[in-house]
């Protein structure tokens, strides 16, 4: 039987110097043991757990009531959980009836050189909210991407950029994102909610974005150079030897996705309703043997068109795919159970937090802290889970649903993580796309522009949910 955390609560409670110590540690560990020593994410994300479990004894906490901060919160994030392990499925039911290879065939069908970055962009984009993964993303058409930026003679960061733009706005709308599920279940929020209230500073952000490369792109050449054309047409040939790419077939798990999500279907239905639809269809159209179907949506295998970076965005996908990203969810969760139930964050809440008072420094100060964080760690998982519970509570108190906070951790977390050196989606997009990040930096306008764009319309008032009885009623559902 749980012991009533209520009735355990010591009567210490951890000065602010205590809880600046032992939540520096926690950034310490992590930063120096990833970047320093090398050490795996998922061990260091034990021992933070050990040092503030240490510390919250010295409170007077008994282990008891420290196993029931971790396990609730856990708990409180289930139903996210569930979902995390049907993204797997879609991923690899999609690559299966080729549904993903259905938008790349025809997508790269639209390369036109005077509109090269903007059709790039938008590409992109597609690509990354289909598959849920701006690595992904950024492994298949941004090396393709590079290449005929090359032949077309476009300053490759300039192409870069272009990439990371595109890939990012996927890695942080589409529902089957890890970012995306992890921050809403973090923030306690319904996904679907959370991806609503992206929209309002995500959209406009966008079209700046797009609207800046096309003007870009017509400065640069008009006619494509055999070399970047043929390594395109290559690609689409490889796909229609290896998929049958009947649109009105392949696309129609995306297009359930689409409408169910549309229709306010919970997550889990909508997933579970397209991956049934996408495994028929990898069945009886694209004629794959069933064990092999059923068995890739535990792990998916490479695929054989003999294109080494294709080859490897078909085989993502299955259970097995998202086991590092949900193991260390729940080493973050319990860490930040621990965190907040043993009042670390309280202490560190009535320090610079505790002072804001408007909402627009509220939602800057969030977004800043993400920025800082994945500075610090090196990663957006934790910056966004460490930002929710850091934050919650002040979101809270000013009457804004939990949303809006998740939104603002994604602003700051997800969307600057590819614009540090050293995290790893800053590290893997240079050498995958051999441009430096300082160098596609400054044409990145889409991930820094987010920024700008939700704290003016926070300043003005605009794009803002306020808690209501249906918002209340929404997150007791999440």
């Amino acid at each position: 039987m749980k012991q009533d955390s209520a009735k355990n609560v010591p009567p210490n409670k951890p000065s602010f110097l205590h809880a600046t110590v032992c939540f520096g540690g926690v950034v310490l560990s992590i930063a120096g043991g990833l970047f320093g020593l090398g050490i795996s994410l998922h061990v260091l994300m034990f021992s933070s757990i050990l040092w503030v479990g240490l510390h919250a004894a010295s409170l007077g906490y008994s282990y008891p009531v420290l196993r029931d901060m971790m396990s609730g919160a856990i708990e409180r994030a289930l139903p996210a959980i569930y979902i995390f392990i049907l993204i797997g499925m879609v991923i690899a039911s999609f690559m299966q009836a080729g549904t993903i290879a259905t938008l790349m065939y025809y997508g790269l069908s639209w390369i036109s050189p005077s509109l090269f970055l903007g059709i790039g962009l938008i590409l992109c984009a597609l690509m990354s909210v289909a598959t849920g993964t701006s690595w992904g993303t950024v492994g298949t058409l941004g090396v393709v991407f590079i290449g005929l930026g090359d032949a077309l003679g476009i300053p490759l960061s300039i192409v870069a950029g272009m990439i990371v733009c595109g890939a990012t706005f996927g890695d942080k709308l589409s529902p089957i994102s890890d970012t995306t599920n992890l921050a809403a279940m973090s923030a306690g929020t319904n996904l679907y909610r959370h991806i609503y209230s992206m929209l309002f500073t995500t959209t406009p952000s966008f079209i700046i974005a797009l609207l800046i490369f096309l003007v870009m792109g017509f400065a640069y050449g008009t006619d494509p150079v055999a070399s970047g054309a043929s390594e395109l047409e290559l690609m689409r040939e490889a796909l229609a030897i290896n998929f049958e790419l009947q649109p009105l077939i392949t696309l129609l798990p995306l297009i359930a996705l689409a409408i169910l999500s549309a229709r306010r279907v919970t997550a889990e239905i909508s997933m579970s309703v397209s991956i049934l639809l996408a495994t028929l269809i990898a069945i009886f159209y694209q004629q794959e043997p069933v064990a092999d179907v059923l068995n890739s949506l535990w792990q998916n295998t490479a695929g054989s068109t003999g294109i080494q970076t294709l080859d490897e965005l078909l085989g993502r996908g299955g259970i097995a795919s998202m086991s590092w990203t949900l193991l260390l969810a729940l080493l973050a969760l319990a860490l930040g159970g621990l965190m907040h139930g043993a009042k670390f964050l309280d202490c560190l809440l009535e320090g610079l937090i505790s002072r804001l008072q408007k909402t627009a420094p509220l939602i800057a100060t969030t977004i800043a802290a993400g920025f800082v964080g994945n500075v610090a760690m090196g990663e957006a998982y934790i910056s966004i889970i460490l930002s929710c519970q850091l934050f919650k509570t002040k979101y809270h108190q000013a009457g804004l649903e939990p949303a809006i906070l998740s939104r603002s951790v994604e602003e700051g977390a997800t969307m600057t993580t590819g614009l540090i050196p050293w995290t790893t989606a800053g590290a893997f997009y240079a050498a995958t796309l051999g441009v430096p990040v300082l160098d596609y930096l400054p044409y990145a306008f889409f991930n820094y522009i987010n920024a700008f764009v939700a704290i003016a319309m926070a300043t003005l008032g605009l794009g803002l949910l306020q808690r209501s009885a249906v918002s209340t009623a929404i997150e007791r559902n999440v």
